[in-house]
C-alpha cells in the first residue's frame, strides 16, 4: 500500500495518475461499518480492474471546526494502526489529508472537483451519512449534483448489530463502561493499544506480580479505569496477561494514571520494548485495599479469573 500525505493545495503532478475507486471517511477504528465501505469499494475495484484508494484525515475535523485542542483528542486507532488495517483490507493508495483551515474552507463543489475528480475517482464509495461540508448542502443525496456524471456513486447503507448502528460513537460508549466484549463485537477485532515499556515504581514485583508499565500515546483512547483480561505482544509473540488502568490508590493519592500489565508465565526484562495490548474483558473496577495482604489476595483472584477466561477460549488465540 502506498501512503500519500496531502497538504492543500496539492500539486496534481505529484499524485498517482491511476483511475481509482475511492472510499471516503474518517475511519476512526476501521470498525465493521468502515470495513463494509472499504470491502464494497474493493469488490468494485476488482470487478473494474481499478486501483482501490481510501481518503482519510490526519486528525479529526473537530480540531478545526469546533476548535478542539488536538492534544485532547482521543482516537480509537492511531494513524499507524489505521494504515495497518487499510493494508490488510487490500487498499492500494491511502490518501491522508492534512485537515487545515484552508482545506476546511473548500465549498462542496470544490471538494468534489479537487478531492474526488482530482484524485481520478471513477467510482466514489461512502457510507449513507458521509458529509463533505455542512450536512444540509454536502450529503450523499446531493452528491450526484456536484458529480455531474463524472463518476459513479455507491452509497453503503447503515450496518447494525443487534439493532444498534455500528459506529465509532457506539464503540466509545462501550469502552466508557468497560464493555470490551461489545466494543470488540462492533470493531470486528480486539481493541488494541500500543506503547513503550517504561520504568515504574517496581511495587508489583515486591507483591509477587511484576508488571510492565506501558507508556501509551496521549491521543490513544483507553477503556474505563479498572482491571482487564488482555493479550500482550512482545517481540512478535502474544502472551496472556491481566492489566490495570488506574492510579494505584491503595498506596497513595493523587498519582498519575498508569497502564500496568502482569504478563502470565513471563519473566523477561522488557524495558524499552514497543508492545501491543489487546483489551478483551473487564474484570473489576479499581479498589483501595486496607492493607497489602488484601491487595495480594485480590491479585491472585484476578489471575485465576484471567486464566479461566483463556481456558474457556481454548487457550491463547
Amino acid at each position: 500500500m502506498q501512503i500519500i500525505n496531502i497538504h492543500h493545495p496539492y500539486d496534481p503532478e505529484k499524485l498517482p495518475q491511476d483511475d481509482v475507486v475511492l472510499a471516503l471517511g474518517f475511519f476512526d477504528g476501521v470498525h465493521r461499518g468502515h470495513q463494509e465501505v472499504i470491502n464494497t469499494a474493493k469488490k468494485i475495484a476488482d470487478e473494474k480492474g481499478l486501483k482501490l484508494a481510501v481518503m482519510t484525515f490526519n486528525h479529526h475535523p473537530a480540531v478545526v471546526f469546533q476548535k478542539i485542542d488536538h492534544k485532547k483528542m482521543k482516537y480509537i486507532t492511531t494513524i499507524e494502526q489505521k494504515e495497518e488495517r487499510m493494508t490488510r483490507l487490500g487498499v492500494d493508495y491511502l490518501y491522508v489529508i492534512e485537515f487545515t483551515s484552508s482545506f476546511a474552507g473548500l465549498s462542496p463543489q470544490e471538494f468534489v472537483d479537487e478531492y474526488m475528480v482530482g484524485l481520478h475517482a471513477k467510482v466514489v464509495v461512502a457510507g449513507f451519512d458521509y458529509t463533505y461540508g455542512k450536512k444540509d448542502i454536502a450529503n450523499m443525496s446531493i452528491l450526484p449534483t456536484y458529480a455531474k456524471d463524472r463518476f459513479e456513486i455507491v452509497e453503503v447503507q447503515k450496518l447494525s448489530d443487534r439493532e444498534e448502528k455500528v459506529s465509532s460513537t457506539a464503540i466509545r460508549e462501550c469502552m466508557k463502561i468497560g464493555d470490551m466484549r461489545a466494543a470488540n463485537q462492533l470493531l470486528g477485532y480486539a481493541y488494541e493499544t500500543t506503547g513503550v515499556v517504561v520504568h515504574g515504581d517496581k511495587r508489583g514485583r515486591l507483591l509477587g506480580f511484576p508488571t510492565a508499565n506501558i507508556k501509551a500515546p496521549s491521543y490513544s483512547l483507553l477503556p474505563k479505569v479498572g482491571v482487564y483480561v488482555v493479550k500482550i505482544k512482545v517481540a512478535d509473540k502474544w502472551y496472556m496477561g491481566m492489566a490495570q488502568i488506574g492510579y494505584n490508590i491503595t498506596f497513595e493519592t493523587n498519582r498519575p494514571m498508569t497502564i500496568e500489565v502482569n504478563i502470565l508465565d513471563f519473566s523477561d526484562d522488557i524495558y524499552g520494548e514497543q508492545v501491543s495490548v489487546e483489551w478483551l474483558h473487564f474484570l473489576r473496577g479499581e479498589k483501595k485495599f486496607d492493607n497489602v495482604d488484601g491487595l495480594i489476595a485480590q491479585l491472585k483472584q484476578d489471575e485465576q479469573d484471567t486464566r479461566e477466561y483463556f481456558d474457556n477460549l481454548g487457550g491463547l488465540v
